[in-house]
């Protein structure tokens, strides 16, 4: 029996089953860090990491950038055939998981009749395709921001019925994902914000998008989704304010609307770099709010101010965001999705498979080291000392809320000498460093 799903016909040639070959294997198309078998703090790394692939970016993306036409050319030439290709290559690569839009695996249709024939369609494709590989479906979405209908927004379009195409889509897109198992749900509001607030009522459209959210959120659960619905923070691009800027105004907005029980983020790396933050900040952000739900694993360049979508390859980065996850339990039943692209010049098939080994392998190898500085508690114990006045006396007062604003001014008053107390932040960085290259 093969080791990779082999369809009507094979799509990547000559490329086998990628395997775990370790550090000192010169073969490109093998994994130096990630072995999915191994067990790190009490887990497989396949069970903490939970590698999905990008069906939009791997199987749809074609080169293309605002400057230019694209430059790779798929030899799939229908929805089967990119069926077949898709769980070719993530068979082969050893992902888990896969997520989709819509219109990425479906073929997209002006009328909603037919459009939701070809998703039912395309369901059953993916279903049979999902059984005799064993990979699931970690999340899927709408696409409601590529059509020049969404020009204006989906669930914050002034017009009523762009809105209701927007939620034709929504729920098929939930049909679909019951149907495949689908452990999540993400929207990703691509065009849910403004340009310019002179033609704008923000308080209006924050409104509408907030019942849209509930409506969706009560048909999926009327249906048998019991997993979280996600929502993936960015801050502009392609609009130039978007109303889901980041990981604290998302939860401050679902809070607000008393969807915060059923709704967790999916933290995205380029978005959170785009809003001002680094990664781990956003996913720190949203684990502390008990909302940290799934992961987006990419990078962007810091010389450019878009998003990128490049594969995540910064160890540094990578490293802190698993410091974050490891201490947040895990990522539940989120994951880590490769919602990265191959570059406009990385046009031969092999490009993908070392993307994501790349991709795959450092988080691996952050893994690995996260769990060994968790393990041995040294930086863990230097942030508990920076703080360790609020362990007993007054400042355990205050944190029990005993002390009046008047008790802190008198305290104030009592004490005298004030010793300054430094941060180590380079020693802290420096044992980083250690435990990175020891």
């Amino acid at each position: 029996m093969s080791d990779f799903y082999k369809g009507s016909r094979e799509f990547f040639p000559g490329i086998g089953k990628i395997k775990f070959e370790g550090r000192g294997s010169d073969n490109p198309l093998s994994f130096k860090f990630y072995d999915e078998n191994k067990v790190v703090a009490g887990k497989t790394m396949k069970e903490h990491l939970r590698f999905a692939t990008a069906y939009w970016h791997s199987f749809c993306g074609d080169g293309s950038d605002p400057f230019g036409n694209g430059t790779i050319v798929h030899p799939w030439k229908n929805t089967e055939e990119k069926a077949d290709a898709a769980f070719e290559f993530i068979t082969k690569i050893g992902t888990p998981y896969y997520c989709f839009h819509d219109i990425d695996a479906s073929k997209d249709a002006e009328s909603v009749a037919e459009y939701e024939e070809n998703y039912k369609k395309t369901t059953a494709i993916l279903l049979e395709r999902q059984k005799a590989t064993g990979v699931k479906l970690l999340w899927n979405t709408a696409n409601v921001f590529s059509h020049p209908r969404y020009m204006n927004g989906a669930s914050t379009n002034p017009d009523f019925r762009i809105l209701a195409r927007a939620a034709a889509q929504v729920k098929a897109s939930l049909d679909a994902n019951v149907i495949l198992g689908g452990e999540n749900y993400v929207f990703w509001g691509g065009r849910e914000g403004y340009t310019t607030l002179l033609n704008t009522n923000m308080k209006k459209e924050l409104e509408h998008m907030a019942q849209f959210l509930t409506l969706a959120r009560d048909y999926g659960r009327k249906i048998g989704f019991k997993g979280p619905f996600l929502i993936e923070p960015k801050p502009m691009e392609p609009s130039k304010h978007q109303y889901d800027v980041d990981s604290a105004t998302v939860i401050g907005f679902l809070k607000e609307h008393g969807l915060d029980k059923d709704f967790k983020l999916n933290i995205e790396a380029n978005h959170a770099t785009l809003a001002g933050h680094s990664f781990d900040h956003d996913l720190k952000v949203a684990s502390n709010a008990g909302m940290l739900g799934s992961v987006d694993a990419n990078i962007g360049d810091p010389q450019n101010g878009w998003d990128t979508d490049q594969f995540p390859t910064n160890i540094y980065d990578a490293l802190k965001a698993m410091m974050v996850i490891l201490d947040n339990g895990g990522l539940g039943s989120g994951g880590l999705n490769f919602d990265a692209k191959v570059r406009r010049n990385s046009t031969d098939q092999e490009d993908l498979f070392h993307a994501h080994i790349g991709g795959m392998d450092t988080f691996a190898l952050s893994l690995e080291i996260a769990s060994k500085i968790k393990e041995e508690g040294k930086l863990s114990s230097m942030v508990e000392k920076r703080y360790e006045s609020y362990n007993s006396g007054k400042g355990k007062d205050f944190e029990l809320g005993k002390l009046t604003l008047e008790n802190l001014r008198d305290f104030a008053a009592s004490d005298t000498v004030i010793p300054q107390v430094s941060g180590k932040q380079e020693l802290i960085e420096n044992i980083i460093n250690q435990y990175l290259f020891r």
